[in-house]
């Protein structure tokens, strides 16, 4: 594997209805489908399923990118039962866009998924990582991971004698 991994994954986003006085209904993302065909996400979504309320839809394909750098993050979501894709939505910036949000990273990284989530701007949510995204995520972090030892940082003893941050008062004291 290289330095860098890539996967296309599609976003499944769900359209519930909703009781909500101001809203009609809401959005969120339910999955992601590895490997799924190339959609732009400001292009027409594609209907994959819908029931009484509710409407799943193929919002875009995404890349999802590995990092050797951050094999460490890769390793905590794959400990977590169950691991997580997480998919970031952001409001729609063109006037002329078909919906108002568009799927705009997905991330295996938790503290990648923290970063948007602080912004407040974004919608954030973990979705239930596939089997075959499981084993491309072990997969690398079992070829790049490398543990680095923790190495306590030891404190220099002071010495009263040497006043290295220490400046000399401006006016001399008054002997008693």
């Amino acid at each position: 594997m290289a330095a860098e991994e890539t996967l296309p994954l599609g976003v499944v986003l769900e359209r519930r209805d909703s009781d909500h006085p101001w809203q009609d209904f809401s959005w969120r993302p339910v999955g992601v489908v590895p490997g799924a065909p190339a959609l732009d996400p400001t292009d027409d979504w594609k209907l994959l399923r819908g029931g009484e309320g509710w409407k799943h839809y193929h919002c875009g394909t995404l890349t999802l990118s590995l990092f050797r750098k951050e094999t460490e993050a890769y390793r905590l979501n794959l400990s977590q039962q169950p691991p997580s894709i997480f998919v970031v939505l952001r409001e729609a910036e063109e006037t002329d866009t078909i919906h108002d949000y568009v799927a705009f990273l997905v991330t295996a990284s938790p503290y990648e998924a923290q970063d948007y989530l602080d912004s407040g701007e974004d919608i954030v949510e973990a979705v239930p990582m596939p089997p075959d995204v499981i084993a491309f995520v072990q997969g690398y972090v079992d070829e790049h991971h490398v543990d680095e030892p923790f190495h306590k940082r030891k404190r220099n003893r002071h010495d009263p004698e040497q006043e290295s941050f220490a400046r000399k008062p401006p006016v001399r004291a008054r002997d008693g």
